[in-house]
């Protein structure tokens, strides 16, 4: 879905400062109530109600020194993405199992779970 157009958004915040209520405008524009507001609001931070930029590349959080622990912590044995994302946490790096899961398949560090071998070490 794309962001409604900066003349909508504008015609908006025109006659919300004229005095029209936000149901009224939202009627007359075919948009969400809930987008007057938070467009009067854009337009008094920013100056204008256009949109943010959308997407875009973002990026990856385990590099340098974080990467080069997480290289040798996967050289030392079994892991788990959940395993090493709550290893992480404790060291204070704020990541997530996906970022995890991305620098092992980035980086070409095979990983498979093997329920099997799981269910002989349990207890």
């Amino acid at each position: 879905m794309r962001a409604y157009s900066e003349d909508l958004r504008e015609r908006a915040v025109q006659r919300a400062q004229e005095g029209e209520t936000i149901r009224e405008i939202a009627a007359a524009l075919r948009i969400s109530p809930s987008c007057v507001p938070k467009w009067r609001k854009r337009q008094r931070e920013t100056g204008s109600p256009a949109p943010d930029r959308v997407g875009g590349h973002k990026p990856r959080t385990l590099v340098g020194e974080h990467a080069e622990w997480l290289r040798g912590r996967v050289a030392e044995g079994a892991f788990t993405t959940r395993g090493l994302t709550a290893e992480l946490a404790a060291r204070g790096i704020k990541t997530d199992r996906r970022a995890v899961w991305v620098f092992l398949h980035a980086e070409g560090l095979s990983f498979r779970e093997n329920p099997a071998a799981r269910r002989a070490v349990a207890p």
